[in-house]
């Protein structure tokens, strides 16, 4: 009764538009009252959730994130991107793939990538000939990126879920090439569009520009390189590379390009805030609703039911997609993952999945539902700076979204593109 009190209320508060972090916070509380348990406790599990050093990254990862947006970092992405591979067929929407795949890297946040590059690029492309629907699409698959190419602070989020045993510089090393796949696919995906419908490519500028255009991007490439590298070589911690990262950010915008103004620095800080806010507001109640799952025994109840279904590691690996999938059309990616992980996780390892190769799996699979109906905020974001009906983008988004479920089913079932590179560098 207790579990069906937690799960009824929650679907209840959601569907009354509650946000998810106060409707799994009102569950938690309604179960513990339930149980007849103190509601200090319930507190005492939100407090405890965020009280976790390594949370600490996430502002910073946040605050440089939204540094970069705001500094005209995007731009001169944009620049180098349109000098390498402008000049290929479609040219346009392989630029806005290369740079969601650089700009995603640094900023760590799919709708920041949409924001910045979608903005600059998208009203380009529907001048140069490109349906909106197709410009649309490109930039809302391509942002996808952004949440498994490091530093991505969803990769610190999963590694609190998972009980904090998981090194966060093992997870930026496994997402780098299933975040490169990603983008590779949805690539060809967009140039065998381009040639169907015959879309413009542009002049290839020369080497000389193309130098000048990397030597413009580079310093904000460092970003990353400050953040990664820090954490892989073991200089920094991944809170203290975070710091430094965004305090490069600033040095870089604010006194070297010289073009965050005061306004957009504001602007930028505001942002940071709430988006932190609402990032520790999530994770505090999706610990008391975690222990609530744990105490009721849910995931081995899952995990019971899925076996009795199949006890083969192919098949559990497809119904854990699947799920992952529908859930992903429906909730938040930060709390699907604070919620999930406790629950697939033990599955995964039960059949041998290294828990780096299942953090980017799921991510893949949340970032999938970022730009699926009826939340995929992805998708509503680049809908509206591209002012494109939703309509419109849903219908002919399908071949992106089957490249992303191609580049999904080789690191679900090829472990060597999530575990190569760790591995690799563990030697």
């Amino acid at each position: 009764m207790g579990l069906a009190i937690l799960l009824g209320m929650f679907a209840v508060t959601l569907l009354a538009g509650i946000p998810v972090a106060f409707a799994m916070a009102l569950s938690a509380l309604a179960a513990f009252s339930y149980e007849g348990f103190p509601l200090l406790i319930a507190f005492q599990r939100i407090n405890s959730g965020i009280t976790i050093f390594s949370l600490l990254a996430i502002p910073f990862f946040i605050f440089a994130g939204e540094i970069m947006l705001h500094g005209g970092i995007a731009k001169r992405l944009v620049k180098f991107a349109s000098t390498l591979v402008g000049h290929l067929r479609g040219g346009l929407a392989s630029v806005n793939i290369f740079s969601s795949m650089l700009f995603g890297g640094i900023s760590g946040s799919a709708v920041a990538d949409i924001s910045a590059l979608g903005s600059l690029l998208i009203p380009v492309m529907k001048e140069k000939g490109y349906r909106g629907d197709y410009a649309v699409n490109v930039t809302v698959t391509s942002s996808i990126a952004g949440v498994v190419i490091p530093p991505s602070h969803n990769m610190i989020i999963y590694s609190v879920a998972a009980g904090g045993g998981i090194s966060i510089s093992a997870l930026f090393l496994g997402g780098v090439i299933p975040g490169i796949l990603m983008c590779i696919c949805l690539a060809i995906a967009a140039y065998v569009i381009a040639i169907k419908h015959k879309y413009p490519s542009e002049p290839f500028p020369g080497m000389r520009a193309v130098a000048l255009s990397a030597a413009a991007a580079i310093p904000g490439l460092v970003t990353a390189i400050i953040i990664v590298g820090g954490v892989l070589s073991g200089v920094f911690t991944v809170t203290e590379s975070g710091a430094f990262g965004a305090m490069y950010a600033l040095v870089l915008t604010g006194l070297v390009y010289r073009s965050l103004t005061f306004k957009q620095f504001k602007t930028a800080v505001v942002s940071s805030v709430r988006t932190t806010a609402m990032v520790m507001i999530l994770i505090g109640s999706a610990n008391a609703f975690g222990y609530l799952l744990a105490l009721y025994q849910v995931p081995e109840l899952l995990s019971d039911a899925m076996l009795a279904i199949s006890d083969n590691p192919l098949m559990i690996i497809l119904m854990i997609n699947i799920m992952l999938l529908m859930l992903g059309m429906i909730m938040d990616m930060a709390a699907l993952i604070l919620i999930c992980t406790p629950i697939f996780l033990p599955i995964a390892a039960s059949i041998g999945m290294d828990p780096i190769q299942f953090g980017i799996m799921m991510l893949m699979n949340l970032g999938l539902g970022l730009c699926t109906p009826p939340v995929g905020v992805c998708l509503f974001v680049g809908c509206a700076v591209g002012k494109v009906p939703i309509q419109s983008a849903i219908k002919s988004i399908w071949p992106f979204y089957l490249a992303m479920l191609f580049a999904l089913l080789l690191v679900s079932y090829f472990p060597v593109f999530s575990m190569g590179l760790p591995q690799l560098l563990a030697k």
